[in-house]
């Protein structure tokens, strides 16, 4: 069975130019729902003037259904981002680290171990408020401004956030710049060293057109949890020549020709991703949605 994170409410819409209303992602993610995901990233808190897509976390927050089957996840980057998220009813933090120095640098002002010392406290203060975090690791799989990034320093980051709480770990392709045997390679090591039992999701971009075959990769390799966004949006404002996530409606696609579970509707999301397309006045990059379904 396949868990998928929908990440478009989020990741897919920060670094659009058309404002998104508060309306139209809470709509987004209700359709969504009803479709059968389960699982969220809703809203960063992050500096509104930074990332001003993102400025109505909280309202965005209030408005969602309360559901204990669904999961709610806020991107957190520091600890004011903790403090607002702790105001709101959001049920998992995102706490994010790059594992490159000149990226983090750009993205958050601060080392790799400066950043990693202030985001375990930030961990270690949600635990106490008992609100669970996945660490996401970005720039995992290589760096735009420096590129292969060390598999152990990766590893050391995701060693520090368990110790301290962490429940989840993500390995983030923050510019695409992954490829399938890479990502077989990581998965192995990573359960090689972390074992079985700490759960490992995957987050893709289609920068270079590896998205799927780097989902299909690290799901053969035993991951089976997955970020996607619905219709391919996304980007981030720190990555120079960023594209859009793997595409939700593609990523079910696939899976479903392969046979596997995944629990959710796909006419139904190809049905949302043809209103998002209309809610953001583009043609969006999934592929499903203007092919139509295998079968």
């Amino acid at each position: 069975m396949i868990q998928l994170c929908e990440v478009g409410a989020r990741d897919g819409l920060q670094n659009e130019k058309k404002h998104v209303s508060t309306e139209d992602k809470v709509a987004l993610i209700n359709q969504l729902i009803q479709a059968g995901v389960q699982k969220f990233e809703t809203v960063s808190f992050v500096n509104p003037k930074v990332v001003p897509q993102m400025a109505d976390a909280e309202q965005v927050m209030e408005a969602l259904p309360e559901d204990d089957a669904i999961t709610y996840a806020g991107l957190v980057l520091s600890r004011s981002g903790l403090e607002r998220a702790l105001s709101t009813k959001v049920d998992l933090l995102h706490i994010v680290a790059a594992t490159s120095d000149t990226f983090n640098l750009k993205n958050a002002r601060r080392t790799v171990d400066e950043g990693v010392e202030e985001l375990t406290a930030v961990i270690e203060d949600a635990s106490a408020a008992s609100r669970p975090a996945a660490a996401v690791l970005a720039t995992a799989f290589g760096c735009p401004y420096e590129g292969a990034v060390d598999r152990d320093r990766v590893f050391r980051v995701a060693e520090t956030f368990l110790d301290v709480g962490a429940q989840e770990i993500v390995l983030a392709d923050t510019t695409g710049m992954a490829n399938p045997v890479q990502v077989r390679e990581m998965v192995t090591a990573f359960k090689d060293k972390f074992g079985d039992e700490v759960p490992l999701g995957l987050h893709f971009h289609n920068t270079r057109g590896l998205g799927l075959a780097n989902v299909a990769a690290g799901y053969e390799a035993g991951v089976r949890r997955f970020d996607a966004a619905l219709g391919g949006l996304g980007g981030c404002p720190f990555a120079p020549n960023a594209v859009g996530n793997v595409a939700s409606e593609d990523m079910i696609h696939m899976f479903q020709e392969m046979n596997v579970r995944t629990g959710i509707e796909l006419e139904s999301m190809l049905s949302t991703s043809r209103w998002l397309e209309k809610v953001m006045e583009k043609t969006l990059p999934g592929m499903v949605m203007k092919a139509g379904a295998a079968s």
